[in-house]
């Protein structure tokens, strides 16, 4: 089994899209983040959907998740919304996380040792610069595990 076997298209998102709209692509396809592209398409890093969480969730709660029980359910249904107006830019990391790429040819160790150095729930995968979709964590265990 190689990566070409396991991949899927994968939408993708650049440095100036806003991180509600990169929310919702996560949401709607029930992805475990985005591969992010430069101005030509080629992959540059990956926004996993946590990092998404961790502009959103206000520092107080990320550092004692029990403060998030004072805050009022309305308020705590909409904290998501406190990104308006921010770009995927404002969710990376810095620095910036390795991107996990490969070619199609990678087995699925390959794939799974990937993911796992760079903690990362899916990979890029190119060939000649141009992505040609990702492999995601989910595919991969789907894979390896005994059904």
């Amino acid at each position: 089994m190689r990566a070409r076997d396991l991949l899927t298209p994968s939408p993708t998102v650049d440095l100036d899209t806003p991180v509600l709209d990169a929310a919702r692509l996560i949401a709607d396809r029930d992805l475990p983040g985005l591969v992010v592209v430069d101005e030509s398409g080629a992959p540059i890093t990956i926004l996993p959907g946590p990092e998404v969480l961790r502009l959103a969730v206000p520092a107080y709660c990320q550092d004692d998740p029990a403060l998030a029980r004072v805050v009022d359910e309305a308020h705590a249904d909409t904290f998501l919304m406190g990104v308006s107006g921010r770009r995927v830019r404002d969710a990376l990391p810095d620095p910036p996380r390795e991107l996990p790429v490969t070619d199609p040819d990678a087995t699925v160790l390959e794939l799974a040792a990937l993911m796992a150095r760079t903690r990362s729930p899916l990979v890029a995968v190119t060939q000649d610069g141009r992505l040609l979709g990702a492999v995601t964590l989910q595919a991969l265990l789907d894979q390896v595990l005994p059904a």
